[in-house]
């Protein structure tokens, strides 16, 4: 810290601090903040013992100081979010893929760390959009974990519907800002429509995929998230995700507007939201237990709110960045080299060990873009949209060729076209593999046409003389240039 001073003990009607120095460093649990200025982290609001106010508000400032007195002894920071470094798609082999999560994240918590990514679970706040915006389930919320909240929607909407109750509204809303206003529409305005039924979760940033597409297939008429106008929370995770939701219900015929936000700070306002909204019937309701981690529930969900759908359709396309694709590869320039297959980490692309074959499954495919930044041929494009068939589910063979066999044993290895196309490039054009004798293997462009073990054999056979090549070039001198 800059402008560090201590104060002297001698103060008495006010504090007298002794001289100023720079390059100061402290160490301590809580940070009092009252210069007014810029916060000293990001989404400090969500830092754990940084308290700041605005200095020219004694009411700010007492209640600041009574909230720093009530922090006394130890507590245990939760762990908001737990990660699995197995299934992240950050980069492999220095090629970067998905960085979903790192946009997203308003405190720095998570940061690139080789082919994954680290979080810090002492500077992660909780707000969840890690697990929002995550394809592979790597960052997964813990508190709830999104089965128990997806559980939770199936027994309200569920025992809503046995009561005879129709076209409802989930309004979700987090304790901090929603339960106040809630209490206070109760108690001195009309309450709640019958039809509105609220769900609390500890932050609404924290609401994936998962969470709108099953309140849809479970019933649910519209859902709408509250929050303040002036939120200090970042919310673009939660934009990107009902963006995603939007496109999804418009496209299996829900129609647009079943998912959105209302901003409102006074239970007034929130009451004249809610009493503005059209009513709209909700779909016939599909039963299922919320079952897997992140991904198996997305998919889940996708699959039950399709079933649901008024309109369905097999293939939706959707908008870039989505979590959910095929590939489009140019066979012709595919040289069925695999490196998209050694880069895919949920194994949507996988080859074949008994002949040259690569294969694609759908459903598995995240939209990471390792396998198109990785492709040496640059023939692999993204194609963001939702296949609802089976045969999404089933590896389909994208490109598969003739095996080259060895000419001395006959074991397989590469594959032919590739062999022979190496062939014709060397072949008269370079000394190396000009002429040779008669006998198997004394021919040097036959080597290339031998797998790995014989091609040594035949090279320890026949020597190969480095001074029958064509003379080298004269050096260039002056004259030359004259």
């Amino acid at each position: 810290m800059d402008d560090y001073a201590v104060p002297a003990p001698s103060s008495r009607r006010h504090l007298d601090f002794g001289p100023p120095r720079n390059g100061a460093s402290s160490r301590c649990d809580v940070i009092i903040d009252l210069t007014g200025g810029t916060p000293l982290f990001p989404a400090d609001h969500k830092r754990d013992g940084y308290l700041r106010a605005d200095p020219n508000s004694p009411a700010a400032v007492q209640a600041l100081l009574f909230k720093a007195a009530d922090l006394v002894g130890e507590f245990d920071k939760p762990r908001y979010v737990d990660y699995r470094a197995d299934l992240c798609a950050h980069s492999r082999n220095r090629r970067t893929g998905c960085t979903r999560c790192l946009e997203v994240c308003p405190t720095g918590a998570i940061t690139p760390n080789g082919d994954h990514v680290a979080l810090d679970p002492f500077v992660c706040a909780g707000c969840g959009s890690c697990h929002a915006v995550c394809p592979t389930g790597a960052a997964s919320y813990a508190l709830p974990p999104a089965d128990a909240i997806l559980e939770r929607l199936r027994v309200l909407l569920s025992t809503y519907h046995q009561a005879g109750g129709k076209d409802a509204v989930l309004l979700v809303h987090e304790g901090e800002h929603g339960l106040p206003l809630l209490d206070l529409l109760a108690r001195v305005g009309d309450g709640l429509p019958a039809r509105v039924l609220p769900v609390a979760v500890n932050e609404v940033t924290q609401l994936g995929i998962e969470f709108f597409a099953s309140a849809l297939a479970y019933g649910a008429a519209e859902v709408r998230v509250v929050t303040a106008k002036r939120s200090r929370s970042d919310r673009a995770a939660l934009a990107h995700v009902l963006g995603l939701a939007e496109t999804v219900a418009s496209g299996l015929g829900y129609g647009s507007g079943r998912c959105g936000l209302l901003e409102a700070d006074d239970p007034d306002e929130l009451a004249f939201l809610l009493a503005g909204l059209t009513r709209r019937p909700g779909v016939a309701a599909k039963s299922f237990l919320p079952m897997g981690d992140k991904r198996a529930l997305m998919k889940l969900s996708l699959r039950q709110m399709h079933a649901a759908a008024p309109a369905p359709v097999p293939v939706l396309p959707l908008t870039p960045g989505a979590v959910f694709g095929g590939l489009d590869i140019n066979v012709d320039g595919c040289t069925l080299c695999l490196a998209c297959v050694q880069v895919c980490p949920t194994g949507a692309l996988s080859d074949n060990p008994e002949k040259p074959q690569l294969s694609f499954t759908e459903d598995a495919c995240v939209q990471c873009g390792l396998c198109k930044n990785t492709c040496p041929e640059k023939v692999i494009s993204l194609v963001p949209r939702l296949d609802f068939t089976d045969a999404a589910r089933t590896p389909r063979v994208v490109k598969e060729e003739e095996p080259a066999h060895c000419i001395t044993c006959g074991k397989a290895f590469g594959t032919k076209s590739t062999v022979e196309r190496i062939v014709a490039k060397l072949q008269g054009q370079h000394w190396m593999y000009a002429g040779g004798a008669a006998a198997l293997g004394a021919n040097p462009i036959d080597r290339i046409r031998m797998c790995a073990d014989c091609r040594v054999v035949a090279q320890a056979s026949h020597t190969l003389d480095p001074y029958a090549g064509p003379a080298r070039p004269r050096p260039r001198t002056a004259e030359d240039y004259e």
